[in-house]
């Protein structure tokens, strides 16, 4: 049994979809869980409860985290490191091996420009203290031997399904679509990867399927020669058939905006991300799977495709 933590998100939902290449039995476990495939098993639980952890992994063979706390910074620094124990803990104590799904807010800001799996951690972010505390809880535990785990990590990702927690689609796609100007952080001038779920999702599964995969960090499959801000809002204009027009939101606009829009808030904290170039190399998953991550321009047509057409 495939145990995904986490369930109902965007990533572990094109997770659900690729597993059965793999298993005969998946387990959904959320407050809400819902079904993806029809013989999925479904476990409500509390994630934050470790007793209710505990249950959900129990006769797992390999658990997938894909868990999306609230986006902001006091809510990831009281839930995600007791979370993440629970969670190793239980696989100690199953036998299950851990996929854990992460981001690159622990990456040193100077290092952005060129993300590879060994990029220092040195955050400038509060929720990037929390991603590096996690991440190295994680390695550690594989590292002296506690559980077989990996690192599937992604760039800022994007896909379809109206997919609330993406910048992307609040920013760009959806005030594109309702006939307002994108909005861009700090500056639309520089290139900038985000990473395809459903390549997000068919990744992951296959790393934690692969017996060498594990006790290593993983850059899930994302497109090379990202476009920049303005060629992401020209290209995303052009698929809705609307008039490309940006509004470049700088750091002190961001802040303002913060005192308002709560999205805005937290995303001050992260706008290092927006004003230099943001390249994150995949290499190491393409060279050992011989998989490459879907084209920009081939994403964004099937988002608009199946999210914005009437």
């Amino acid at each position: 049994m495939q145990t995904i933590l986490g369930a109902g998100g965007a990533i572990s939902t094109e997770l659900a979809k690729v597993l059965p290449e793999y298993t005969d039995t998946i387990r959904l476990v959320s407050r809400n869980p819902k079904k993806v495939n029809a013989s999925d098993q479904l476990m409500a639980a509390d994630v934050t409860d470790s007793e209710a952890v505990d249950a959900a992994v129990k006769g797992s063979d390999i658990v997938y985290v894909t868990v999306g706390f609230a986006y902001k910074a006091s809510v990831w620094q009281a839930t995600w490191l007791p979370v993440m124990r629970s969670v190793v803990d239980a696989c100690k104590t199953h036998g299950a091996k851990l996929v854990f799904f992460d981001n690159v807010y622990m990456y040193d800001p100077e290092h952005i420009p060129h993300m590879t799996e060994d990029t220092p951690y040195a955050p400038s972010s509060k929720k990037g203290e929390v991603r590096k505390q996690v991440a190295e809880l994680v390695m550690n535990a594989s590292k002296q031997g506690d559980i077989h785990a990996l690192i599937a990590r992604s760039a800022d990702f994007y896909g379809p399904g109206h997919i609330d927690v993406s910048v992307l689609t609040q920013t760009v796609f959806d005030r594109l679509a309702a006939g307002k100007a994108a909005q861009w952080l700090a500056s639309a001038k520089h290139p900038h990867a985000f990473t395809y779920t459903p390549d997000a999702g068919l990744a992951t599964a296959l790393l934690g399927n692969s017996e060498d995969a594990y006790g290593q960090v993983w850059h899930l499959p994302t497109a090379p020669e990202p476009p920049t801000g303005e060629q992401w809002v020209d290209k995303i204009a052009a698929a809705l058939g609307t008039k490309s027009k940006v509004q470049v939101l700088p750091k002190w606009g961001i802040k303002a905006l913060g005192l308002f829009m709560p999205l805005m808030h937290e995303l001050a904290e992260m706008s290092y991300q927006y004003d230099r170039p943001y390249i994150f190399n995949s290499d190491k998953f393409s060279k050992r799977f011989g998989i490459d991550a879907t084209p920009y321009d081939t994403a964004i047509q099937a988002i608009v495709d199946a999210d914005y057409q009437s």
